[in-house]
């Protein structure tokens, strides 16, 4: 196969910053994607409808007039959150969705929940007013292995808020492991997952190869080879509950290589051409556009997109920087061969 047609994918969890540093990335992913669920994690986060809309007006204002990508807003979801917020969240026919961090879990978390039962009227009022809950899934506790904090909170803190919450619709970010994987398939309607290209990719020695690699580090952390199989596997599976969400993080060069170096991995260069890579190595190039273009749609409630886009296959190098505000960014892949090409 040398071209592939694809409905217009979506990217259903992307971080694209603000100011100076969004107008860096944001067209990497408009050429590519019809929407994109942005996190809210900023510094402050978007914890309200006004501010989140505020947000949405800034992206636009970055975006060619002819451009025609969504951004679809999401809110910050702390213990002060009110059930009100939620109400106006759903009259705003813009806000999609409202992101649990455990507090301390990634960048920009230390305002996340501490005590989920503190947010119940508000998961309540989610539940009624049909928007998706986002979870970053890893406990915080320092007593567990940061190699495990995916699995112990699908078993301590997932498993029970699927229980308690029987309607409301959850999307468990950036899976990482076996055990997401086989917790999602096995789990109800009501639960999906993103899935990224670094965790399809890379495994857990892809941090350390000749040397301390900062530029793989994101949370959740790699894993070991076992479960990078497993995520392969459930992207191309078909089934309808896994869908593409890159995580893309930008970071500039010199914070990802200081003496505490920040999670995230930057995708957004060519994110669909890196997915349509790891699917055709999977034997499973049929089943990108359902993954990327289809099931988070679906989840979402949302229409599937009309327009198309093509990828040749053709050989080329992924540039090892790009300019980035006044420093340099390293995307996944710097250096190395991309065999598809969006044209």
């Amino acid at each position: 196969m040398q071209t592939l047609t694809l409905t217009r994918p979506d990217d259903f969890h992307l971080h694209v910053r603000d100011g100076k540093v969004m107008e860096s990335v944001i067209m990497a992913s408009a050429r590519q994607f019809a929407r994109a669920i942005i996190m809210p994690n900023l510094t402050p986060p978007v914890v309200t409808v006004s501010q989140a809309l505020d947000y949405r007006q800034r992206i636009m204002s970055c975006l060619p007039g002819d451009s025609s990508f969504n951004p679809l807003m999401t809110l910050y979801l702390t213990e002060e959150t009110s059930v009100e917020e939620i109400q106006q969240a759903r009259e705003s026919g813009m806000v999609y969705a409202v992101k649990y961090y455990p507090a301390g879990a990634t960048t920009n978390s230390e305002n996340g929940v501490r005590s989920l039962q503190r947010v119940y009227p508000v998961l309540e009022a989610l539940e009624e007013k049909k928007l998706l809950l986002l979870v970053h899934g890893e406990v915080t506790d320092p007593a567990v292995d940061i190699f495990d904090r995916e699995q112990v909170f699908i078993e301590t803190v997932l498993a029970p808020l699927l229980e308690r919450f029987k309607g409301l619709r959850i999307v468990l970010e950036h899976i990482s492991t076996r055990h997401a994987a086989d917790f999602v398939m096995q789990g109800p309607e009501t639960l999906a997952a993103t899935i990224t290209p670094q965790h399809m990719l890379l495994n857990r020695n892809a941090l350390f190869v000749g040397g301390l690699r900062p530029h793989h580090y994101c949370l959740p952390i790699l894993k070991a080879e076992e479960h990078r199989l497993a995520i392969v596997k459930a992207a191309t599976s078909g089934h309808p509950r896994f869908f593409l969400g890159t995580d893309s993080a930008p970071h500039a060069r010199a914070r990802k290589e200081s003496d505490c170096g920040c999670a995230g991995i930057y995708s957004a260069f060519n994110a669909i051409e890196l997915y349509a890579g790891i699917f055709e190595q999977a034997g499973k190039l049929d089943r990108l556009e359902a993954f990327a273009s289809h099931y988070g749609a679906d989840f979402y409630g949302l229409p599937r997109n009309q327009e198309t886009i093509t990828l040749t296959r053709e050989d080329w190098q992924i540039p090892a920087t790009l300019p980035f505000v006044e420093d340099e960014i390293i995307p996944l892949g710097a250096g190395e061969v991309c065999h598809w090409i969006l044209q």
